[in-house]
């Protein structure tokens, strides 16, 4: 089915906040000329204003991927367009060609390369004559969106509770783009839904880090989002950058999660990375209460999501 984003102007709430987070192709988010149906929108939009419609196929437009040329449908995400020629995308990984967890940009987990240039194939649209390779070079330095650099009063899931304090900053945090839940009551929906950001190495991301200490006088640094964990490969090297600049002993780096894709053998990665904390965020004790507070509506997906947090908080 091929979709077009539409805004239900009597729900709309001229909050902008589509126009001004949302990755989006076109030239405003509702304008349907350009729409390129990744949905990045309609899963931001916090007024439910935001719908997706099928619409006509269209003409058809010639790509070449890994090497062969095809032709494929217009006005269609990459994302789209690997799925008609037989990729599979997963939610979970390992489980597909292509681990696409947030479908907003945000990520990167789904990064391929078009016409030389690493792209998240959720929200990237298809254009006459493109190459794309989904298989990126073993040198690939990954890049994920990360914002909100920020001293932190409060912490995280992870912050220990003896920490807190009524006054002053306890730890430097930063948040992920991208979440793989679909939770109603999100308190940080602009990043969970977030694609305009700039994506950063890991280094770049560990050197604002380590500034933000610094400034903010803290030994804590945590990592949340949206959902940290999405892009295995950033956050590995992001850990690694972090403990290269910061060598001293008081150095705390802190990973928060809803721990939905964190495997054992993930977390044994992180804490040879220099992980020394982590939170993870359960939501629930029944899987009907974990659906609900995830809003996820397939069964299967979350039960996944359900055993592997739960999990991952026994071996912690």
């Amino acid at each position: 089915m091929f979709c077009v984003a539409e805004k239900d102007l009597d729900k709309c709430k001229n909050c902008c906040i589509c126009d001004e987070i949302v990755a989006c192709s076109s030239i405003h988010v509702g304008y349907t000329d350009e729409c390129i149906g990744c949905g990045a929108c309609h899963f931001a939009c916090p007024n439910e204003a935001i719908s997706m419609k099928e619409r006509a196929e269209g003409k058809e437009v010639k790509i070449k991927v890994d090497g062969e040329n095809f032709s494929v449908p217009e006005r269609i995400t990459v994302r789209k367009a690997l799925e008609l020629l037989g990729y599979e995308f997963s939610k979970f990984p390992r489980e597909g060609d292509i681990f696409a967890p947030c479908e907003v940009g945000g990520c990167c987990s789904c990064a391929v390369e078009v016409n030389g240039e690493i792209k998240p194939s959720c929200v990237t649209g298809i254009k006459e004559g493109i190459e794309v390779t989904t298989e990126l070079s073993k040198d690939y330095t990954p890049k994920r969106l990360v914002h909100a650099w920020m001293g932190h009063s409060v912490g995280g899931v992870g912050t220990p509770w003896y920490l807190k304090r009524t006054h002053g900053y306890i730890e430097a945090a930063v948040f992920a783009c991208g979440c793989n839940l679909r939770c109603p009551q999100c308190q940080n929906w602009t990043t969970t839904y977030c694609g305009k950001e700039i994506a950063l190495t890991p280094k770049e991301a560990a050197v604002f880090m380590t500034d933000t200490r610094r400034r903010c006088r803290v030994d804590r640094m945590a990592i949340s989002g949206g959902e940290s964990t999405l892009n295995r490969p950033w956050l590995v090297r992001y850990i690694q950058e972090l403990r290269k600049l910061n060598t001293d002993e008081k150095a705390r780096f802190h990973v928060d999660t809803n721990a939905s894709i964190l495997t054992k053998d993930y977390i044994d990665e992180l804490v040879e990375a220099g992980m020394t904390d982590m939170g993870p965020d359960l939501k629930g004790l029944h899987i009907e209460t974990f659906m609900k507070i995830t809003g996820l509506k397939d069964r299967d997906l979350a039960k996944k999501y359900y055993k592997t947090s739960w999990e991952a908080a026994k071996y912690l």
